[in-house]
């Protein structure tokens, strides 16, 4: 468990899952990242979180409140594997819209880097998101990630004429933190 001012970023609880359900189906919060989940694949996505968060002791955290205990969406550090395999720990959000917009995503992402910093054997932790995601860009920039344009891709399983196809990364090393 991580906590900030505002937030408190914990594995998720059963009571989460119709909340997170909403989260994920909500075409606004959804369409950035490649579409909307319905309840099932949402609830799938939980079940693989917390099995990760027991193996690991980190993946996708519930981002709760402190103030009235409501699951607002996640920020996550989670290790990713890549074609040739090149393991890196990757981090980012899914807030709900009510909760955009107030700088929950800066104050939670930046407790999970310097988290993942003080507890994983890293020198860097990536994020990405679509070249036109500039909401999420500023985030990334406010919490010390530089731009990587060297890293820059197309996202493979969207479509060449996807909008959201072009993905830019940002990186935090430790000797810059």
């Amino acid at each position: 468990m991580i906590e900030t001012e505002r937030l408190i970023l914990r594995a998720f609880r059963d009571e989460d899952r119709e909340a997170f359900a909403a989260i994920n189906g909500d075409p606004r919060v959804g369409d950035w990242l490649g579409g909307v989940r319905d309840r099932a694949a949402s609830d799938d996505l939980v079940d693989r979180i917390n099995a990760n968060i027991a193996r690991l002791g980190y993946d996708f955290w519930a981002a709760e409140l402190k103030a009235d205990g409501v699951v607002v969406g996640m920020i996550d550090l989670r290790l990713e594997l890549h074609d040739p395999p090149a393991p890196c720990v990757e981090m980012g959000w899914r807030l709900a819209v009510g909760a955009q917009g107030q700088g929950l995503a800066t104050e939670g992402a930046r407790a999970a880097l310097d988290w993942g910093f003080a507890n994983l054997d890293v020198n860097e932790i990536l994020a990405w998101t679509a070249d036109s995601n500039v909401a999420s860009q500023a985030v990334m920039r406010r919490i010390g990630m530089m731009p990587d344009p060297s890293c820059d891709f197309d996202h493979p399983r969207l479509a060449e004429d996807h909008p959201l196809r072009r993905h830019v990364v940002f990186a935090a090393r430790r000797s810059a933190i």
